[in-house]
Formats: C-alpha cells, sequence, structure tokens
C-alpha cells in the first residue's frame, strides 16, 4: 500500500530554493531536502520530533 505525505516548505524558503520540506504523519515527522527529494528521507518519532523542532527554532 502506498502512503501519500503533504510535503511543506518552510516559509523561510529562499529565492534558490535551498530548504527542507517537512510531512507530519500521526507518528513520525518526515523531513527531506526540497532540492533532491528524490534521495529519501528522515524519520523522527514524536518526542524525537519535538525535540529536533525545539533545537531549530532556538537556533542551535
Amino acid at each position: 500500500m502506498t502512503t501519500t505525505h503533504v510535503w511543506r516548505k518552510s516559509s523561510y524558503s529562499g529565492a534558490e530554493n535551498l530548504c527542507v520540506e517537512l510531512a507530519a504523519l500521526p507518528a513520525e515527522l518526515r523531513i527531506r531536502d526540497s532540492k533532491n527529494p528524490e534521495r529519501g528521507h528522515l524519520s523522527l518519532s514524536g518526542g524525537r520530533a519535538a525535540a529536533f523542532l525545539a533545537r531549530v527554532k532556538s537556533g542551535r
């Protein structure tokens, strides 16, 4: 069975399209390179996704 994900690009994406895209699923967050989406994605579980996003937002 194939699952379709809704990928969202960051609002901070520049004109060069150098950014990441996120897909929020019930049990995980998926992250991929917006310029190379065919190269795959990184999957983070709920707790790890929250910690990752907190670090990104804090500038670390």
